[in-house]
Protein backbone atom coordinates (compact mmCIF):
# COMPACT_ATOMS: atom_id res chain seq x y z
CA UNK A 1 0.00 0.00 0.00
CA UNK A 2 1.41 3.38 -1.00
CA UNK A 3 1.97 6.07 1.59
CA UNK A 4 -0.15 9.09 0.64
CA UNK A 5 1.96 11.51 2.70
CA UNK A 6 5.01 10.95 0.51
CA UNK A 7 3.04 11.61 -2.68
CA UNK A 8 3.75 14.83 -4.53
CA UNK A 9 1.48 17.75 -3.67
CA UNK A 10 1.72 19.11 -7.19
CA UNK A 11 1.49 17.90 -10.74
CA UNK A 12 4.52 19.57 -12.31
CA UNK A 13 6.49 17.37 -14.69
CA UNK A 14 9.38 19.85 -14.51
CA UNK A 15 9.50 19.59 -10.70
CA UNK A 16 9.84 23.34 -10.22
CA UNK A 17 9.33 23.26 -6.41
CA UNK A 18 12.08 20.65 -6.09
CA UNK A 19 14.50 22.71 -8.18
CA UNK A 20 13.71 25.80 -6.12
CA UNK A 21 14.18 23.81 -2.93
CA UNK A 22 17.59 22.60 -4.13
CA UNK A 23 18.61 26.16 -5.03
CA UNK A 24 17.75 27.41 -1.53
CA UNK A 25 19.64 24.48 0.01
CA UNK A 26 22.70 25.32 -2.12
CA UNK A 27 22.45 28.93 -0.96
CA UNK A 28 22.33 27.77 2.65
CA UNK A 29 25.32 25.48 2.14
CA UNK A 30 27.23 28.31 0.48
CA UNK A 31 26.61 30.53 3.51
CA UNK A 32 27.88 27.78 5.82
CA UNK A 33 30.99 27.49 3.63
CA UNK A 34 31.48 31.26 3.84
CA UNK A 35 31.16 31.01 7.62
CA UNK A 36 33.95 28.42 7.63
CA UNK A 37 36.15 30.75 5.60
CA UNK A 38 35.37 33.62 7.95
CA UNK A 39 36.23 31.31 10.86
CA UNK A 40 39.76 31.10 9.50
CA UNK A 41 39.97 34.90 9.81
CA UNK A 42 39.34 34.92 13.57
CA UNK A 43 43.03 34.48 14.61
CA UNK A 44 44.06 37.23 12.21
CA UNK A 45 41.27 39.80 12.65
CA UNK A 46 39.86 38.97 16.07
CA UNK A 47 36.28 39.16 17.29
CA UNK A 48 35.02 41.11 14.28
CA UNK A 49 35.54 38.07 12.05
CA UNK A 50 33.44 36.14 14.57
CA UNK A 51 30.52 38.44 13.80
CA UNK A 52 30.85 37.48 10.13
CA UNK A 53 30.67 33.82 11.11
CA UNK A 54 27.60 34.46 13.24
CA UNK A 55 25.78 36.45 10.56
CA UNK A 56 26.51 33.82 7.90
CA UNK A 57 25.28 31.00 10.12
CA UNK A 58 22.17 32.93 11.17
CA UNK A 59 21.18 33.57 7.56
CA UNK A 60 21.82 29.91 6.64
CA UNK A 61 19.76 28.80 9.65
CA UNK A 62 16.97 31.19 8.67
CA UNK A 63 16.86 29.64 5.19
CA UNK A 64 16.69 26.16 6.69
CA UNK A 65 13.87 27.15 9.07
CA UNK A 66 11.68 28.63 6.37
CA UNK A 67 12.40 26.08 3.66
CA UNK A 68 9.43 23.77 4.30
CA UNK A 69 6.98 26.68 4.21
CA UNK A 70 8.45 27.96 0.94
CA UNK A 71 8.29 24.51 -0.65
CA UNK A 72 4.63 24.00 0.27
CA UNK A 73 3.79 27.52 -0.91
CA UNK A 74 5.34 26.82 -4.31
CA UNK A 75 3.78 23.38 -4.61
CA UNK A 76 0.31 24.67 -3.74
CA UNK A 77 0.80 27.58 -6.12
CA UNK A 78 1.41 25.16 -8.96
CA UNK A 79 -1.64 23.14 -7.98
CA UNK A 80 -3.80 26.27 -7.86
CA UNK A 81 -2.24 27.70 -11.03
CA UNK A 82 -1.42 30.94 -9.23
CA UNK A 83 1.91 31.65 -7.61
CA UNK A 84 3.56 34.91 -6.66
CA UNK A 85 7.31 35.40 -6.65
CA UNK A 86 9.10 35.29 -3.31
CA UNK A 87 10.37 38.86 -3.47
CA UNK A 88 10.92 39.31 0.28
CA UNK A 89 12.98 36.14 0.67
CA UNK A 90 15.10 36.86 -2.37
CA UNK A 91 15.64 40.48 -1.34
CA UNK A 92 16.58 39.40 2.20
CA UNK A 93 19.19 36.96 0.91
CA UNK A 94 20.55 39.51 -1.57
CA UNK A 95 20.76 42.11 1.21
CA UNK A 96 22.48 39.63 3.51
CA UNK A 97 25.08 38.81 0.88
CA UNK A 98 25.73 42.51 0.22
CA UNK A 99 26.14 43.17 3.95
CA UNK A 100 28.46 40.18 4.39
CA UNK A 101 30.53 41.27 1.37
CA UNK A 102 30.79 44.84 2.69
CA UNK A 103 31.82 43.61 6.15
CA UNK A 104 34.35 41.23 4.61
CA UNK A 105 35.87 44.03 2.52
CA UNK A 106 35.94 46.28 5.58
CA UNK A 107 37.66 43.53 7.57
CA UNK A 108 40.39 42.96 5.00
CA UNK A 109 41.05 46.61 4.10
CA UNK A 110 40.57 48.54 7.35
CA UNK A 111 41.06 46.29 10.38
CA UNK A 112 44.58 45.94 11.71
CA UNK A 113 46.10 42.48 11.81
CA UNK A 114 46.47 41.01 15.29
Amino acid sequence: MANTKSAAVHNDPGLQPERTDLAWRRTSLTLVTAACIFLRWVPRYGWFAGTLVAVSLLVAFGIALTQRRRYHHHASGIGGAAMAANIRGTAAIAGSVVVLAALGIYTVLFLPLQ
